[in-house]
């Protein structure tokens, strides 16, 4: 048994330790209990879900969290090999809690556990996890303290292949069958996407085939990560499919991470589209296929964080719908859908939700959006996303400061000097300048490390630039 305090790594959404170190069969045992007497009890489900990845730890540690899940009567179905929204779609076909072993793209020296509520709600430390990370460290800190509540009778632990119907339901919320033909480049990291790519999008579970002639990179399961990280937000992990993407003449390509929830696009040229401008495309399909079954567009509400670009609520006002703003993070995305009906979210790291899709996060539904907006028109993807690329990004840029607030005071003292800038606090400070040349910034703190978090977006490149820089100077003046 490891010796750590699982606070350090029950992180703000789920569980991310190192194997062994922090992280072994007796603590996910515990947390399986934990899990069951805190979240599926009390909900009245009875029984769980449970998927994993192809990380070398995932089947072991998942067979201890049913163990633990079961002493207390309840079934557990294990659907073995799956990416995290394969697990989503587990929980919210069959209205069960969930939990998903995976370290997304963490190094392969670790592993985690994604937890959800029956439907694929989310679990976070503000709504449950906190419970199970308590009540599971107490269980480990007494040996001679069996389960609380344990059963008479143990659960049932069964097995069960979701593959097919997970990519059977995907096809039917995005029709592809009547594409143009389309080359795709799929870069699978070693990651899920070798998994659920050939099922969703070839014959592999079999179903039907499609216009699509897949170009595999990386499709063999391997948690090692052999090529390079399975973390697309990286560009350096992008080389390898800009390239295959121009060498092979393709009409685009896709790159998923390790856990395969996650999608990033890029164009017949090579150049990564950005996330923004996808959620944009996607929005603009899902309004209009909601005011083609007789919805009012006004009615149509779609969600995104604050840093997306300011293309994406600008383009969903121009199509009549309703964007609604929130912090960044999956639950505040989740709870935001939920709470306005959305019908679609998106947000800058490429996580992209539906309401189809239980309100959870699937980088395959927002692909399979993609390969329909391009099949359905000659035009090549660059030249079909040109239109949801309005401004110059900055990106995510992390300054590690011993000051937070110092910094984040004098960025905004600096800003705030000429006027004309209006600033909120819906997360960190968000600086906006209206006025020619048109400007924001987003300073985050992060809740794990010394770290302040800047996004800047503008009207043209030498814009971002000067205000980038100079919020960088003062940053890093004050670290």
């Amino acid at each position: 048994m490891t010796s750590s305090r699982l606070a350090d790594f029950v992180k703000a959404y789920d569980v991310r330790g190192l194997v062994g170190e922090q992280l072994d069969a007796s603590v996910v045992h515990a947390i399986g209990s934990a899990f069951a007497q805190v979240i599926v009890a009390p909900e009245g489900a009875n029984g769980v879900v449970i998927g994993h990845d192809m990380r070398c730890s995932s089947p072991e540690f998942a067979r201890a969290f049913a163990d633990g899940v079961a002493t207390h009567g309840l079934e557990v179905t294990l659907i073995g090999l799956c990416s995290t929204d394969g697990l989503y779609y587990a929980s919210g076909a069959l209205d069960r809690p969930g939990a998903m072993f995976t370290a997304s793209h963490n190094p392969a020296t670790y592993n985690g556990i994604k937890l959800c509520r029956a439907g694929a709600r989310p679990v976070s430390v503000e709504t449950g996890l906190a419970e199970v990370r308590d009540l599971a460290q107490w269980m480990l800190d007494r040996a001679d303290v069996h389960d609380l509540g344990e059963a008479a009778d143990p659960g049932r632990i069964v097995e069960r292949d979701l593959l097919l119907d997970y990519a059977a339901f995907l096809r039917g919320l995005v029709d592809l069958s009547g594409s143009r033909p389309l080359s795709v480049v799929v870069d699978a990291g070693n990651g899920m996407g070798g998994h659920t790519v050939p099922a969703v999008l070839g014959g592999g579970a079999g179903l039907p085939d499609l216009p699509l002639k897949i170009l595999p990179l990386y499709f063999e399961l391997d948690g090692t990560f052999p090529n390079h990280e399975a973390n697309p937000l990286e560009p350096e992990n992008l080389v390898d499919l800009q390239r295959a993407v121009v060498e092979q003449g393709a009409d685009l390509g896709l790159a998923f991470d390790g856990d395969a929830d996650r999608c990033f696009v890029v164009d017949e040229l090579g150049a990564p589209v950005p996330p923004s401008a996808i959620t944009a495309l996607v929005a603009g399909r899902e309004i209009a296929r909601k005011v083609a079954g007789g919805q009012q567009a006004s009615d149509v509400a779609v969600v995104h964080n604050l840093i997306s670009s300011r293309a994406v609520p600008e383009i969903i006002t121009e199509s009549g719908a309703r964007p609604v703003r929130t912090r960044v993070g999956h639950s505040y995305i989740k709870a935001q859908m939920a709470e306005h009906g959305a019908v679609f979210g998106g947000e800058h790291s490429a996580h992209y939700y539906f309401q189809d899709f239980w309100y959870a996060d699937t980088g395959m539904l927002a692909a399979m959006h993609v390969l329909a907006a391009l099949g359905e028109q000659d035009v090549p993807l660059s030249q079909l996303v040109a239109g949801y690329t309005r401004y110059v990004a900055s990106g995510e840029i992390n300054s590690r400061v011993d000051d937070v607030a110092a910094a984040t005071d004098s960025v905004r003292s600096w800003a705030m000097g000429p006027g004309g800038v209006v600033e909120d606090h819906l997360d960190g400070l968000t600086l906006t300048h209206d006025d020619d040349p048109m400007w924001w910034l987003n300073l985050r703190a992060s809740n794990t490390e010394p770290l302040l978090r800047l996004n800047v977006e503008a009207a043209d490149a030498a814009t971002m630039e000067h205000v980038r820089d100079s919020a960088l100077d003062l940053i890093r003046t004050a670290s």
